[in-house]
């Protein structure tokens, strides 16, 4: 049996990154090669020494909005949401803090402009929520709302834009993809100068990201859904690069979910949207993922056990302990890691 436990490993409290670095791509880099078992460090603007002409990054251009905002009861108790996941025009996914407060038909006051009505509670342990609301409820969050950082990130953002990636398009996110935030403009520009071909998808980063595994058989662990879109034209960027050979490098965990959620056995996509609960863990034969850019993530997570089903467990724990002796950053702001 595969146990949760099986993806521990220990990491230093002073080696989770607080805050971002700059410039974006001057974040460290280690690079793993599978072809001859190598390790070498790097920074990541080193990428464009490392690919080559042909090679095709995927990136996922979903936009984190302000998603965290503070409320009160009637009787004036706190509560803190965090908007997960949109239904429909007024009501929302959510989760709340703390939850003792929220019962069903509680109302929630945030300001003037808005408050919310608690409809019930999820599977999950979230509650679906109603919002109440006089204009555009994006326009009264913007103003509103703060950028949802993780717990383990205590200080504060001064620059907001900061975790969001220099291509976001598509606001969906309650957290960011974070692989991406090493990106600059600049780079990008470098790299397409190079040969290097860029296709966008979408996967909105919701509350699969948050859960922890409680479970001790990882099998029985149940993802939560997220809604992800390939258009026509990425579609077939994808498939000409498959179709030619290329190498297809995912940047962060979000695109390998999309693109390994569509892909057929034989790696082609198809324009789709949908929700998905993929769920990666070893073993698992990748489809239309060739390679991956990905930051250091959390022990026991599902991101781990994603990143181990492209090498192995034994080696994703060997090479995290060789970025923890190395003094890498991890999680969010930390640094990145590529898999060749």
């Amino acid at each position: 049996m595969l146990k949760t436990s099986d993806f521990y490993y220990d990491l230093p409290k002073e080696l989770i990154a607080q805050t971002p670095v700059e410039p974006r791509d001057s974040s460290r880099l280690l690079v793993y090669n599978r072809a001859d078992d190598s390790v070498s460090h790097k920074v990541f603007r080193d990428i464009y020494d490392i690919l080559n002409p042909g090679d095709l990054l995927v990136i996922n251009n979903t936009k984190v909005y302000p998603a965290r905002i503070y409320a009160h009861t009637e009787h004036g108790g706190k509560v803190e949401i965090l908007l997960l996941k949109r239904i429909d025009l007024a009501r929302w996914e959510v989760l709340v803090k703390p939850g003792k407060k929220c019962k069903d038909g509680v109302t929630l006051t945030v300001n003037d402009e808005l408050s919310c009505v608690i409809e019930s509670k999820t599977e999950a342990g979230g509650r679906v929520v109603r919002f109440v609301f006089d204009g555009v409820f994006e326009d009264i969050l913007s103003r509103t709302g703060e950028m949802p950082l993780p717990p383990y990130i205590h200080e504060k953002l001064k620059d907001q834009s900061r975790y969001q990636t220099v291509y976001c398009k598509k606001e969906g996110s309650a957290a960011a993809p974070t692989a991406g935030l090493h990106f600059t403009v600049g780079l990008m520009e470098k790299l397409k100068e190079k040969g290097v071909e860029f296709a966008e998808v979408q996967l909105n980063v919701g509350l699969g990201t948050f859960r922890p595994v409680k479970v001790d058989d990882v099998t029985k662990h149940v993802m939560h859904t997220e809604f992800y879109r390939i258009d026509e034209a990425n579609a077939e960027i994808i498939n000409k690069a498959k179709r030619e050979g290329r190498r297809v490098i995912a940047v962060g965990t979000t695109s390998v979910r999309t693109l390994e959620s569509v892909a057929d056995e034989h790696g082609f996509v198809k324009a789709t949207e949908g929700d998905t609960d993929i769920f990666i863990y070893p073993p698992y034969k990748f489809k239309c993922v060739d390679c991956l850019i990905t930051n250091f993530h959390l022990p026991e997570s599902t991101l781990i056990m994603l990143v181990s089903a492209m090498v192995s467990r034994e080696k994703i724990l060997e090479l995290y302990e060789l970025a923890v002796k190395e003094k890498y950053r991890f999680f969010s702001f930390g640094d990145a890691m590529m898999i060749l």
